[in-house]
């Protein structure tokens, strides 16, 4: 199998590498060059300027017959449109690597969206946000590219592509020893015991990436990825070690809406299984990385 790798060379992008690698595949990985990782396998790498965000243009060395392209970080609806432009025709399939932000529930956690709390576990068929760009404002904090994130239009960009088959997988909050490693989403969240927020273990959400890419069955389906059970924060954090000192307030979110995801659909139709006990990769991340407060933002 012939693989493109759009991006995400740093963190989840290098455990797919791996993955997909040691599975058999044939790897090219697209990127910028300025992130690497030391887990990722011997691959060929393509360097170029237009991999910044967001990558609307591809070299010509990239326009040729790929089995499937994974595109780690397409940022919203003109990137999508770019990657359906450059790759139909030249792919089996488009996997898009997109997240639970797309849900209305987010748009109610974060209090965009006006209305009552959505049910959870949010299954792959829930309601999508329709307040767009949730992160306009925070390019300070976040970089150019939130001024024109939005998952929703990168997925609408791909699902709506005529001859050209997709799969989009919709991540949890990943953490491990490269990202979130102080485990700030759930140390910070101390005050909200009763909130429940699903997470990936980083080399499960890779595992599941890895799954969806090469299994048919995929093929034009929606799944979410991330841990089976989703804990509340107070039963996450009776398992790790206390942390000293404080953590920023809480953000003004609704914590009467869970941000839960049904990850049942990519073990059921898939067979993905996670490679390592979520609950025991946490604790142990807890326990190497006694880190002092951290960006507690959703």
């Amino acid at each position: 199998m012939k693989v493109l790798l759009i991006g995400g060379t740093r963190f989840i992008g290098a455990h797919v590498a791996r993955r997909l690698h040691d599975m058999g595949a044939e790897i090219v990985a697209f990127h910028r060059g300025s992130s690497s990782n030391p887990i990722l396998p011997d691959i060929e790498h393509v360097l170029d300027p237009k991999a910044e965000y967001p990558v609307t243009d591809f070299p010509d060395r990239l326009q040729r017959d790929w089995d499937v392209v994974v595109h780690m970080v397409a940022m919203g609806k003109a990137d999508g449109e770019a990657a359906v432009r450059a790759f139909r025709g030249r792919t089996g399939r488009l996997v898009l690597v997109s997240s639970c932000d797309v849900y209305r529930a987010y748009g109610r956690l974060t209090k965009m969206e006006p209305g009552s709390p959505d049910p959870v576990p949010l299954k792959e068929d829930a309601p999508l946000r329709s307040v767009l760009y949730p992160y306009r404002g925070m390019e300070a904090q976040l970089g150019a590219f939130a001024h024109e994130y939005d998952k929703v239009l990168a997925e609408q960009a791909v699902r709506s592509a005529a001859d050209l088959d997709w799969t989009i997988l919709r991540l949890p909050k990943v953490y491990g020893p490269q990202d979130n490693a102080d485990l700030a989403t759930v140390y910070g969240f101390a005050d909200a015991p009763e909130w429940r927020w699903t997470h990936g273990y980083v080399e499960n959400v890779a595992a599941g990436i890895a799954t969806a890419t090469t299994h048919s069955a995929a093929r034009n389906a929606i799944f979410n990825v991330g841990e089976a059970v989703t804990p509340t924060m107070g039963e996450r954090l009776a398992l790790l070690p206390e942390r000293p000192g404080g953590w920023p307030q809480l953000p003004h979110f609704d914590y009467g809406q869970p941000l839960v995801l049904d990850t049942r659909r990519i073990r059921r139709e898939l067979g993905h299984v996670d490679v390592i006990d979520e609950s025991s990769a946490m604790m142990e991340l807890a326990a190497r990385h006694a880190f002092g407060p951290g960006n507690a933002g959703a």
